[in-house]
């Protein structure tokens, strides 16, 4: 199956190459290496454009996979990649489906999408994603309110390869400057917070499908 998670990832969309652009992101590209926290910058498909080193840090002990590496296509990688859990904390309820919840929300607004529609067929052919995403989501939405699909202010756990970091939590901020906004992207920063997390069992990291693998019922 061409679409099937780990298969055929279709060409990032390019940035317009304009003399102006280019020179633009190379110096936000230096203005985000200014920052210490993680962060990136997305278009709407969740392709990444940028990113500072302290984003290449914390995905930099993450495994090759052929469509879902971090600083390819994030979502994707929050999606697809088994390897994660071992970074992204309490993967399934704090990453996997605010990201599902966005994802439906920005392919009913923006509707035929090459780039979106490709990672909805790749969902739709894992069974139990699929039925986290047709079922699931209205549940889960109902439980805990449209504020949590928001990306912008969430506070979601991380597993920091620094032992200095360790388990702790970060704030998302969101951030479109006019020339991003014209780009159609978006730059998020992952502020670590101090917080230290302990880590049950049923939170220890996993390196094997990053899966979903309990949907709520729905009423």
């Amino acid at each position: 199956m061409a679409f099937q998670a780990g298969g055929q990832r279709p060409a990032p969309r390019p940035v317009p190459e304009t003399p102006e652009v280019q020179a633009y992101l190379e110096d936000y590209a230096a203005l985000m290496e200014a920052v210490s926290s993680p962060s990136l910058v997305v278009d709407r498909c969740w392709d990444v454009v940028l990113t500072n080193s302290a984003f290449r840090s914390l995905f930099g002990g993450v495994g090759p996979h052929p469509t879902a590496m971090p600083g390819d296509n994030f979502l994707r990688f929050v999606l697809f990649h088994p390897e994660a859990p071992a970074v992204l904390g309490e993967h399934e309820s704090s990453w996997c489906l605010p990201m599902l919840a966005h994802l439906a929300r920005t392919v009913e607004s923006h509707g035929p999408d090459h780039g979106l529609q490709a990672i909805r067929r790749e969902i739709a052919q894992d069974p139990i994603m699929e039925a986290a995403y047709r079922h699931g989501l209205p549940h889960w939405i109902r439980s805990v309110g449209e504020a949590a699909v928001e990306q912008d202010g969430a506070v979601r756990p991380l597993l920091h390869p620094d032992p200095r970091w360790g388990a702790t939590d970060c704030r998302i901020v969101a951030e479109t400057s006019r020339t991003l906004g014209e780009l159609g992207c978006t730059r998020l920063t992952f502020v670590l917070r101090e917080t230290r997390r302990a880590l049950s069992r049923d939170r220890r990291p996993r390196r094997t499908a990053s899966h979903l693998r309990v949907v709520p019922a729905v009423d």
